[in-house]
């Protein structure tokens, strides 16, 4: 059906330039038709589910919505459509599964029909709370159009996800409600058009309120509510470009930073330096009285700057960063912030984000930093440059649609690394030469190969970013950062399936070898490795951590997941290229399990920074030492990583770790029971060390079988994944590639070993 049309508010009380002391504020066009009141009149309770179509065009994902009657028909729905947004796939019960390898072929009957055109698997990478706001709030203050079917499932989306009890959101959708959450995300709901006086509405604002209202947003927070207009500029502490100029040598130089923050802190400097804000709207000053439980006029901004509560307070800022802030904010700000430094430090900013929107077509890094970026671009160019309209376009990448509405994933995908675990997952199974599989392993191999990066980007040293070729990213090659666990579970998987009979060699020798130069870039002095890069600095970095709701975020850490990875990449490759940089690969290896050694935890397991938690990382760190010819029987590390797995096991036989183990450092068991993940996790990593008791391991692969439904899939259970060891994040596909992993290792490991009496 088409759009109806309707007249909107218009505001009348803005300026297209408006001068406030020293402060220069540039605002959007005024007498544009305030979007948000049309949005109201569209909203819908619900769309048409059968409408919606997810497009994969060489690994990038969008989501369509065809109002058309013929436009439906003439594209229908597939059964990846259908299960994403959990409408009924009406397959026929499977063969019951007798075996773990007839689990293992159930699952893939099922994972088979979730492949994507172009090869890969795709699947929501949601989890986080503040994502979807930084989106939809840059199309507010942008004047993005937002379609009424988007608004709609942007409102069923948070309305399903806000917090049962007390109607709030968290900084992810396990944890409790938040100010950080809980402020944003009403915002969301309002840009969309929900009324202020809607029940949901009510009972988050009493949150909001009971939490102390927006002034104890953590500074996220703060930031876009000031460029939305919906705080003063007063309450953001510092953030000033000027830190881009200084000489690479500076120990805190922001080209030092993890890349995900100093890809934040590049457009949050350049705004809060233009002390940009969008133009006030009516919802603008409804907002300034909802947010708030003080009145706005009355409100101590700079006051303000450091109040927080304590429930967003996770890495309290230190006494070094609050006395960097009162000088910044007291002292370099009013006396020492000179027109020719503050034009050049932001002419430079402005330079880092056209080179970011360059090397990833105005992707950029991940759904923090590109519509960050994208108000940047409006903020210099207008809204009719070509860089606003390719984010705008861009931006329905990190958009999904599940069962609930739509959310925003962590970055534009997954692409390349589920499709790697998937393919890995059934060679373990002694599937790989099974011709029933085949073509749906071929599809992969050809969509590893389309996505290997065959270059390193535009101005490398320019933009402080790592050599990158022949590596894959964690999403797709438009993205393009290379990460040192993804590009070796791809290589791994290109590795198994070439030199499996019968499968075409796409990925030359040189493209290899290409992949393993960029590897071995990646080692850290002490062994290990990092995920985007080496670190830059020490962890003393942290002192200067300003983001308040996550720890570990400044610079690059150890990993053993990461130094997993790359070590079982090299060692499948030399294997097969025993002469290419032997010695180095061999001293790289040898260096990085020593390392991994250190990092046991005295209870015997390892730590986790991707996933939850200890048994993720115990996975991998026993998988390293296995790699080297290290097991139970033979090392001391290796027997008590075993025993602390088995520590953990439950009655029923599977594994169940909450995410707060991320959070504290300590085990914590899930209160919703055993998970079929974690199960596997476990069950993998004790089969790698040779654990030698098998009614452990038999126990827990029962537990993933029963578990299994009669079309063959797992049901999501609890969430996966994490990062900086606050927030949590899904990994959808795991419930099917490390269970049918863990399951085909079994089924060739103990081929006469029965798992139900007959």
């Amino acid at each position: 059906m088409a759009k109806k049309k309707s007249k909107a508010a218009t505001s009348s009380d803005a300026e297209p330039l408006h001068e406030k002391g020293n402060t220069r504020k540039r605002l959007s066009n005024a007498g544009d038709e305030d979007h948000t009141t049309k949005r109201a009149r569209m909203l819908e309770t619900k769309t048409d589910y059968t409408r919606w179509r997810m497009r994969d065009e060489g690994g990038c994902h969008t989501w369509h919505y065809l109002e058309d009657d013929e436009a439906a028909k003439k594209w229908p729905q597939t059964y990846y459509d259908k299960y994403y947004l959990g409408l009924p796939l009406d397959l026929p019960d499977l063969p019951k599964a007798k075996t773990p390898l007839d689990a293992v072929r159930n699952g893939l009957e099922f994972f088979e029909k979730l492949q994507l055109p172009s090869g890969h698997w795709g699947c929501e990478y949601g989890g986080p709370m503040f994502l979807l706001p930084c989106i939809v709030i840059s199309w507010y203050v942008t004047k993005t159009p937002i379609p009424w079917y988007v608004a709609t499932e942007i409102k069923n989306y948070l309305f399903a996800r806000a917090h049962p009890e007390d109607g709030g959101w968290g900084l992810h959708i396990e944890g409790e409600s938040t100010v950080f959450g809980t402020s944003l995300n009403y915002t969301v709901l309002r840009i969309v058009g929900v009324d202020p006086d809607h029940p949901v509405m009510v009972k988050a604002r009493a949150t909001l309120h009971k939490l102390g209202g927006a002034t104890h947003a953590p500074h996220w927070a703060k930031w876009w509510f000031a460029v939305m207009g919906v705080a003063e500029w007063d309450i953001v502490n510092p953030v000033p470009p000027e830190l881009w100029l200084l000489p690479d040598w500076v120990p805190f130089h922001p080209w030092r930073w993890w890349v995900h923050i100093r890809q934040v802190f590049l457009p949050m400097s350049y705004l809060w330096s233009k002390g940009w804000r969008a133009e006030e709207t009516d919802l603008i000053r409804s907002l300034r009285k909802e947010l708030y439980v003080e009145d706005y006029d009355k409100i101590d901004w700079a006051g303000n700057r450091n109040t927080i509560n304590p429930i967003d307070n996770y890495h309290p800022k230190t006494w070094l960063l609050n006395t960097i802030n009162w000088f910044l904010a007291n002292i370099w700000k009013p006396y020492f912030r000179v027109k020719p430094l503050v034009e050049r430090a932001e002419e430079w900013a402005m330079k880092l984000i056209e080179m970011e929107n360059e090397n990833t077509d105005h992707l950029d890094l991940a759904t923090v930093s590109g519509p960050m970026n994208m108000v940047c671009l409006y903020a210099c160019y207008g809204p009719d440059s070509y860089a606003v309209r390719r984010h705008q376009e861009r931006s329905a990448e990190f958009l999904w649609v599940n069962r609930e509405g739509m959310l925003a994933n962590g970055t534009n995908g997954v692409q390349c690394w589920d499709t790697a675990f998937a393919v890995q997952a059934i060679m373990d199974a002694g599937l790989t030469e099974d011709p029933r599989w085949r073509p749906m392993l071929l599809k992969a191999l050809k969509f590893l190969d389309d996505q290997q990066i065959r270059d390193n980007v535009k101005d490398q040293e320019k933009c402080y970013r790592q050599q990158r070729k022949g590596a894959w990213a964690f999403s797709n090659k438009d993205q393009g950062y290379a990460v040192s666990d993804c590009v070796s579970e791809a290589l791994k998987a290109v590795i198994i399936l070439q030199k499996t009979p019968g499968f075409p060699t796409l990925i030359d020798d040189r493209r290899i070898f290409d992949a393993i130069d960029t590897l071995l870039t990646y080692q850290n002095p002490n062994g290990s490795c990092s995920s985007y890069e080496p670190p830059r600095a020490g962890k003393w970095m942290e002192m200067l951590n300003a983001a308040e709701v996550f720890g570990n975020i400044m610079v690059e850490y150890e990993y053993p997941e990461c130094t997993t990875a790359v070590v079982t990449a090299l060692s499948l490759f030399h294997k097969h290229w025993p002469d290419y940089r032997a010695a180095e690969i061999e001293r790289f290896i040898e260096r990085a399990v020593a390392w991994i050694k250190t990092a046991q935890k005295p209870h015997g397991g390892w730590y986790g920074s991707w996933g939850i938690c200890f048994t993720y990382a115990t996975m991998f760190a026993l998988e390293s030492l296995a790699s080297i010819g290290e097991t139970y029987a033979n090392s001391e590390h290796a027997r008590r990583g075993c025993e602390f797995l088995i520590s953990k096991q439950r009655e029923d036989g599977g594994w169940s770790e909450h995410y707060k183990a991320c959070e504290t450092g300590e085990y914590h068991e899930h209160p919703t029971g055993s998970q079929v993940v974690m199960t596997a996790w476990a069950l993998i990593g004790l089969m790698k060390a040779q654990y030698p008791h098998i009614e452990p391991i038999k126990k827990g692969i029962r537990l993933i079988m029963d578990r299994q439904q009669p079309n063959g899939e797992w049901l999501q259970e609890a969430i996966e994944g994490v990062f900086n060891k606050s927030c949590m994040i899904s990994y959808p596909n795991y419930k099917f590639t490390f269970t049918m992993k863990a399951l085909g290792m079994f089924a060739r490991k103990y081929p006469d070993v029965k798992i139900y009496d007959d």
